[in-house]
């Protein structure tokens, strides 16, 4: 585990990360001009379909003002800030990636809302908070980087409360075997894919029943099909976080969703134990 851990962490490695930043952003105005997440939107989403998605999830999982919410591989903190900022609940952000959480961390003062929303450096696996802590957990496109599922799941069940919600917008196996690098992995050593079944089988035995689940994969097909006709990204685009190759990453994870070799799914969980069964809806 240690090993492919240390696998991930190298991915994400992202050396001088808010240093580009702060340069990236001259294009906004100065350094002490205040900025709001949907500014950064374009650059701090690290998922399909981008701050749509985020918003997307966020309204199944009935997020509120009272809620403490936990985002699990936050990365630059793009959907911790815009959840704070469009439901004024608190926020925390962990990631496995130490430049990452300086750079989220980075970001968030820019945005004024470090008071609101805090990042840490930890690992999915071994979340450092106590028991039932946490109303909502947002996991999106972290999954396929672990490969001890029952874990992941395990973790969040714990931080939840009774009652809580995890809401999850991943990638899913759908076949064949996807073209790397993609923007989670540059070979198969650091990708750890499930079949959207085996996924819900995995998250339903750690505890959990299901509220929604949904296959976004047609949605983002179209996303891609729209970038491609969109012509030449700003400036301000997940270049500048994952580095000069992310257009080979991004192109790839295109390809993939359009040859069906990869699949989107974005689901509700409750730790609650069912009463009537499964209640599941779009599937």
């Amino acid at each position: 585990m240690t090993d492919a851990l240390d696998g991930v962490r190298d991915h994400y490695r992202a050396t001088g990360l808010t240093e580009r930043l702060k340069i990236a952003l001259t294009v906004l105005g100065p350094e002490d001009q205040r900025l709001t997440p949907q500014q950064l939107g374009a650059l701090d989403q690290f998922h399909t379909r981008g701050l749509a998605a985020t918003a997307e999830l966020a309204k199944l999982a009935g997020i509120t003002a009272d809620m403490s919410v936990l985002d699990v591989g936050s990365g630059v903190g793009g959907p911790a800030r815009f959840l704070a900022a469009s439901y004024g609940c608190r926020v925390t952000g962990i990631d496995l990636s130490e430049p990452f959480v300086d750079a989220a961390r980075y970001l968030t003062e820019r945005t004024g809302q470090s008071k609101q929303v805090s990042f840490h450096t930890a690992s999915a696996l071994a979340l450092p908070f106590d028991q039932s802590c946490f109303d909502v957990v947002l996991l999106q496109h972290v999954a396929m980087n672990i490969a001890d599922r029952a874990r992941l799941y395990g973790e969040i069940r714990r931080v939840l409360k009774p009652g809580g919600k995890f809401a999850t917008f991943d990638v899913v196996a759908n076949g064949s075997e996807p073209h790397y690098p993609v923007p989670w992995a540059r070979t198969l050593a650091t990708s750890f894919l499930l079949t959207a079944d085996a996924t819900h089988a995995a998250i339903e035995k750690a505890g959990f029943r299901t509220l929604t689940w949904q296959d976004g994969t047609e949605a983002a097909k179209a996303w891609i099909n729209q970038l491609r006709t969109s012509g030449p990204p700003s400036s301000l685009n997940l270049g500048v976080v994952m580095g000069p190759d992310f257009a080979q990453l991004s192109t790839n994870l295109g390809r993939n969703l359009l040859e069906g070799r990869l699949g989107i799914l974005a689901a509700v969980f409750e730790t609650a134990p069912a009463k009537n069964g499964n209640h599941m809806e779009d599937r």
